[in-house]
């Protein structure tokens, strides 16, 4: 068993904890069985099964936590839907959030679904102005 501490300067604007200011370093600590390996092979493999915590706590969020029955099959359907939900959801910040919209690509799904899939449509603006038809001006006055 190998326990490995990254001791790191913490980035502008973090927030730290009262051990982590009275220090000036953030420290990270993770603990593996691996007996052999660079430490920085180890490191990035821990960092990267991180951000795949990250994915199954998002996939909860948007519903996998939550089963709506006792019944397996309303359960099993239920899972089906919200594993598409999160590879939806996954897919668009990887591929529609980019630019301007990375901002959202980092937020977490509650704030994603109010923030981009809940925006109601606005008024269409068009490059030409409308002409009305002369039909249309004689019924109106027609009608008066």
């Amino acid at each position: 068993m190998r326990v490995i501490v990254r001791r790191e300067r913490p980035h502008p604007g973090a927030q730290l904890s009262s051990f982590e200011e009275a220090d000036g370093w953030r420290y990270q600590a993770f603990v593996t069985n691996t007996k052999h390996g660079q430490l920085a092979f180890l490191e990035a493999r821990h960092r990267a099964h991180a951000r795949v915590e990250d994915r199954i706590r998002h996939a909860k969020d948007t519903g996998m936590g939550r089963f709506p029955s006792r019944e397996f099959a309303i359960n099993q359907t239920w899972f089906a839907l919200t594993a598409v939900a999160a590879d939806l959801i996954a897919w668009t910040r990887l591929l529609a959030l980019t630019g301007d919209a990375t901002v959202l690509a980092a937020c977490e799904p509650k704030a994603l679904r109010y923030r981009f899939l809940h925006v109601p449509a606005g008024p269409a603006s068009y490059p030409y102005t409308v002409i009305e038809s002369p039909h249309a001006a004689m019924s109106s006055s027609a009608a008066s």
